[in-house]
């Protein structure tokens, strides 16, 4: 067994994240950490929240608070949503700790160091009103290669290219509509090109990709050019060198610095959680190798941000080590490890347009928690989410899946297997004679191990839900065709079939752990078992390291949430468990609860149809 990095991407703290964020990074990344520690390997789950630059000054203005207030509030917001929805991270920590300065700090002085960041005079974008630089993702306009009327400038969602803002067509702002004027302004560049050819054999070695990922990274080698790694902003990490230290105006790139995070909360879960504080090299350190021993990297995130994490987070790891045409040598932190798969989803959309707080096509994950709690949206995600293409949410749809599948075919599995075994028996029954059906159901739910295992392990979760799926099928089929109700004249054969019934019940309850680990805890209890089966995160306050800590401009030590929780310790594992005869049963709670049809046709009260 091996060690994983789930590298999931960080969520901006400018807002609570509605269920087209989780679509995309949460529980995808959740499903996989889940079935990896329940399979034997040694995960670490990482992420926080994504606390510089624009996106939270134009929020902080909008209401009238510090951009730091803003932060605090809806990084509480999000550890706790996440919390609720049973997002299994190791260390969700944030962007504005001491910790993670001084990484990203380190980073940027040996990629300098090493030649690949080289200072260059651009056109900065400057809003005419305020006098703010607008950042590249603010800025919309016409592409001037493919003629896409909302191409963002830093890249066009509709033919891949990467894009400057003075280069659209009729630019204007996102936050206000206006045509952004253009000043000259210097700035530190990272040299991609010089990268390009080790980018490139990397990406030739990736060949198991999802194919639309796989496809657009390397697109995007075609039109390969420096890309600036500071900007015009008061509100972000210190640039680390002299002449730049002591400007306010100049901050690293919030996108620079936030990749940087998967680095730094190893660090920090190392320091805080680890055997020693240097286990956080157990996932990083490489050996001249991407694919020899040593850990496995998955990065998680929307299609959106897939040019981040394939092209620039590898590229500054590459600068790093120095094995780019410039050459160099690594620093403090020595040779990195490259991301082993980048796992982008498509968008989950609404009514055919992406989540949009503005446009009111929004569903929150806190008011779908509260509503119809965690496993009935995890679940839809899993086996309706928009794994490969962007995909509706619709409520009908979730209805239907809620009600048919759920309900309908797991919870009725497990509600009458249990209730009969318990009305007839008080425990679970001996079985005796097996006969072909029930052989053939053990077997096809034997089998389900290593087929629904493989397709967890490829991040294929759509398919593994409906494999485990088949498998609660079959069973609920073999109950309709033994009729144990009928067999009370013959308790030893009664006894059997619900043994069988209760055995493919408990190997269904692991199948599904992963998409449903509340469910599966609740099957565990009702089935007899103690203790915890499946872990949940839990929400811990900690204060920030008052050490000395080598960097610029850090921030004080205060203190923060984080999640965290005793993974290593939950029972849950990927492998059939012999159910054992003897063991008292009681009568069963309903597994999940039927919702009115009618919510499908007109939605609930806090998020109505339009």
């Amino acid at each position: 067994m091996g060690s994983i990095l789930t590298a999931v991407a960080w969520p901006y703290a400018n807002g609570p994240r509605h269920i087209g964020h989780v679509s995309g990074f949460g529980v995808p990344a959740d499903v996989f950490s889940r079935y990896q520690r329940m399979a034997g390997h040694d995960v670490l789950m990482v992420s926080g929240t994504d606390e510089h630059g624009t996106p939270i000054l134009v929020q902080a203005d909008a209401e009238g608070v510090p951009a730091a207030e803003l932060a605090d509030r809806y990084n509480r917001v999000i550890v706790e949503d996440l919390a609720g929805l049973g997002l299994s991270y190791d260390l969700f920590t944030r962007t504005t700790t001491r910790n993670h300065y001084a990484v990203v700090q380190e980073l940027f002085r040996t990629v300098h160091r090493n030649g690949y960041l080289v200072p260059r005079t651009t056109m900065s974008a400057i809003s005419p009103s305020t006098g703010r630089t607008l950042p590249d993702r603010y800025i919309e306009g016409t592409c001037p290669i493919c003629g896409y009327p909302s191409a963002r400038g830093d890249q066009c969602d509709n033919c891949g290219n990467q894009l400057d803002p003075v280069d659209l067509i009729d630019p204007r702002s996102k936050i206000n509509g206006e045509k952004p004027s253009f000043v000259e302004s210097e700035h530190f560049f990272l040299d991609l090109p010089a990268l390009a050819g080790a980018l490139g054999e990397w990406l030739g070695t990736r060949t198991d990709w999802r194919p639309n990922v796989l496809k657009f990274s390397q697109n995007l080698l075609r039109d390969i050019r420096p890309r600036a790694m500071t900007r015009d902003i008061d509100w972000g990490i210190p640039v680390p060198l002299d002449g730049w230290r002591e400007r306010g105006d100049k901050k690293l790139y919030v996108w620079f610095d936030a990749v940087i995070g998967y680095l730094s909360a190893a660090v920090e879960w190392a320091r805080r959680y680890g055997t020693d504080p240097e286990q956080w090299r157990q996932w990083w350190s490489a050996d001249g190798s991407d694919d020899g021993p040593g850990a496995r990297q998955f990065y998680f995130m929307g299609k959106d941000n897939i040019t981040f994490h394939s092209q620039i987070w590898p590229a500054e790891l590459l600068a790093y080590d120095g094995r780019g045409d410039r050459g160099g040598s690594p620093g403090t932190l020595g040779p990195l490890r490259l991301p082993t798969e980048v796992v982008s989803s498509e968008f989950l959309t609404m009514s055919g347009s992406k989540f949009s707080t503005s446009r009111r096509t929004v569903i929150y994950v806190g008011d779908f928690l509260r509503a119809y709690g965690p496993d009935a949206l995890r679940y839809f995600i899993a086996v309706a989410g928009p794994e490969t293409q962007d995909t509706d949410f619709t409520w009908d749809e979730f209805v239907r899946r809620n009600n048919f599948e759920l309900a309908n075919e797991w919870g009725n599995l497990v509600n009458r297997s249990i209730s009969m075994a318990h009305r007839n028996f008080g425990r679970i029954p001996d079985r005796g004679p097996v006969t072909d059906a029930d052989g053939d159901l053990l077997a096809a739910s034997a089998a389900a191990f290593d087929t629904v295992g493989d397709l967890l392990s490829r991040s294929r979760f759509r398919a593994a839900a409906g494999e485990a799926m088949r498998v609660v099928s079959l069973a609920n089929k073999y109950l309709s065709d033994e009729q144990p109700w009928k067999l009370g004249d013959d308790r030893e054969r009664q006894g059997t079939v619900l043994h069988t019934a209760l055995q493919v019940v408990d190997d269904a309850k692991t199948l599904l752990t992963p998409f449903l680990p509340h469910a599966g805890q609740a099957v565990f209890a009702a089935l007899g078992g103690e203790g915890v089966w499946a872990a949940q995160p839990e929400i811990r306050e900690v204060e920030d390291f008052d050490d000395d800590v080598e960097g610029v401009g850090v921030p004080p030590p205060r203190s923060y949430p984080v999640l965290t929780g005793a993974y290593r310790d939950e029972q849950a594992r990927w492998q059939r468990s012999d159910i054992r005869p003897g063991r008292p049963l009681a009568k069963p709670a309903p597994l999940f609860a039927k919702l009115d049809p009618g919510l499908g046709e007109a939605g609930p009260d806090w998020a109505p149809l339009q």
